[in-house]
């Protein structure tokens, strides 16, 4: 059996998984990414072919007609490879079906078509024409609300509710992160033996594998049970302001509090200067990306809680593993696997600062607690 993905590229944490993937008995996984900079993937997404044990092939990117990024020279890639299957998410899995004549193309070599999604910011079906019209639920990674909905934009959101509950239909099958795709999808009519759930994970196994080797490495920091760590790209979304502003309010009870920040992109300067302003620049260490995972183990291991303030969600699974407790929002859903309040962490109200601050004081104020929370993180 061939596996085509349509990826917006290759993201670092795709890889382990698709080699194992392609390690399956009769599985063969062919991945196509744009040769060029993607439109499509987040800002500073961290990208890399080293390790790789499957196929990939670049080809070109173009804004199609209606105005979202596709791939070129997908027919006859589809000739030459001839999958069984084809996976993709947003923006491809629309492009095809955007185009009816690829849409029967495909349909007439046989091979099914299968969408991977989360889709947590989807919205139910009957439900759609509030949510967009609202204004509050269109916002982009760098967290811009449009100050009002157009009547033009609110003619294009129905168009594109319509054409939703239009392939929705026609795909074989859907894959997404969280159980509320069945509530979400089947609202578009989608039958629910066509959903399936596949957590979003990395691969555990190698984390720890480098976990039992770092054990026994001298540590990456001096030892602070007053340490927090945030692991994930400098974009708005991941609202790192947030904790940067709370720890001068944390300062005042916890005198050697300190914050970790592991990651790079558009906002580090602007964190930065946030930091300098509160008087708090000797409490926040910047790290920088890191990629290699025994680095990364070894930072996760100094640290006593993990903090996710914004968007995410593979990064609970890896802090997890190094026993750490977890404090979040809503991220992608996949934190209503993961956190269990007053068990191995917190979900605290979304942006609520002082929610924020309350869930980590108690975290902070009982050692014994904190490592009970962290020890409840891990695998039995």
């Amino acid at each position: 059996m061939k596996i085509l993905f349509l990826f917006e590229g290759l993201p670092h944490y795709y890889n382990d998984i698709l080699n194992r993937l392609n390690a399956l008995l009769d599985t063969n996984v062919v991945v196509l990414i744009p040769g060029n900079d993607s439109k499509s993937i987040g800002k500073n997404v961290f990208q890399s072919e080293e390790g790789i044990k499957f196929k990939v092939i670049k080809t070109g990117e173009y804004t199609a007609w209606y105005g979202k990024s596709f791939l070129k020279n997908l027919k006859n890639i589809i000739l030459s490879e001839q999958p069984d299957i084809i996976i993709a998410g947003w923006p491809y899995i629309q492009g095809i079906f955007a185009n009816i004549f690829l849409y029967h193309f495909i349909k007439k070599q046989n091979i099914k078509l299968i969408e991977k999604s989360i889709p947590y910011l989807v919205p139910k079906y009957h439900e759609a024409k509030e949510y967009y019209s609202s204004g509050q639920n269109t916002i982009s990674e760098d967290l811009i609300k449009p100050e009002r909905v157009t009547l033009k934009e609110k003619i294009n959101y129905f168009l594109i509710t319509q054409f939703r509950r239009y392939y929705l239909n026609k795909l074989d099958a859907h894959v997404c992160y969280v159980e509320d795709a069945f509530e979400i999808l089947e609202s578009y009519g989608v039958e629910k033996s066509k959903i399936h759930i596949i957590y979003n994970s990395p691969d555990t196994d190698k984390i720890f594998a480098s976990k039992q080797k770092i054990s026994k490495e001298p540590p990456i920091l001096p030892a602070n049970p007053f340490r927090i760590i945030h692991v994930g790209r400098l974009v708005k979304w991941k609202k790192v302001h947030l904790l940067i502003s709370i720890i001068k309010k944390l300062k005042v009870d916890f005198e050697k509090i300190e914050l970790v920040v592991i990651g790079n992109g558009p906002e580090e300067a602007s964190l930065k200067k946030q930091a300098i302003y509160l008087g708090i620049e000797n409490h926040i260490s910047f790290i920088g990306g890191v990629y290699d995972p025994e680095i990364l183990g070894k930072y996760l291991e100094s640290a006593s809680i993990y903090v996710l303030a914004g968007v995410g969600g593979l990064s609970i699974n890896e802090a997890m593993c190094y026993g750490k407790p977890i404090i979040c929002s809503i991220c992608d859903g996949t934190e209503k696997k993961l956190v269990r309040d007053n068990y191995n962490g917190y979900i605290f109200e979304t942006d609520n600062v002082a929610d924020l601050a309350t869930k980590i004081i108690a975290v902070l104020s009982d050692p014994l607690h904190t490592n009970k929370m962290g020890e409840n993180s891990q695998p039995a």
